[in-house]
């Protein structure tokens, strides 16, 4: 398997994980601001969700299957799960900014193998999802000032 889908399968793992993880600052978020946090994150996941669907049907259309089971997930994904429990608004944001970092950071590694490569599609989808990313960030940095 080439570099490219190995990093591709990887993000197909983390966004999985991340949707799951996010799910779990959704609904254990707490504080003064619940309300729109509360709904910060949803728009998040459902983002991430739509992702992971849009890479894994690309991974197919390069004729790789993609990763597809939660073992699978958690033996390549990168991220740390969290424990169920409450969490103030500054730890959630500061779990989504570092989260959504770490996806930015392997979507440009994905689009730089997919450049190499000469798969144009890839390097279009990645080049979307940076693009998404450095938005969701902006927004995360000033709700933290």
């Amino acid at each position: 398997m080439s570099k490219k889908n190995e990093l591709m399968n990887q993000y197909v793992a983390d966004l999985a994980v991340l949707n799951v993880k996010f799910h779990n600052l959704h609904w254990n978020v707490v504080g003064e601001r619940f309300e729109p946090v509360h709904v910060y994150v949803e728009k998040l996941y459902d983002d991430l969700f739509e992702k992971y669907d849009e890479v894994a049907e690309r991974l197919k259309m390069l004729d790789v299957f993609p990763l597809a089971s939660m073992k699978e997930y958690l033996n390549v994904s990168k991220v740390k799960e969290l424990e169920s429990r409450n969490y103030e608004i500054p730890e959630v944001m500061q779990v989504l900014k570092a989260e959504l970092e770490g996806l930015r950071a392997l979507a440009i590694n994905i689009r730089t193998a997919a450049d190499e490569e000469d798969d144009f599609g890839t390097v279009a989808m990645m080049e979307d999802h940076v693009a998404g990313f450095d938005k969701e960030l902006w927004f995360i940095a000033s709700a933290l000032k």
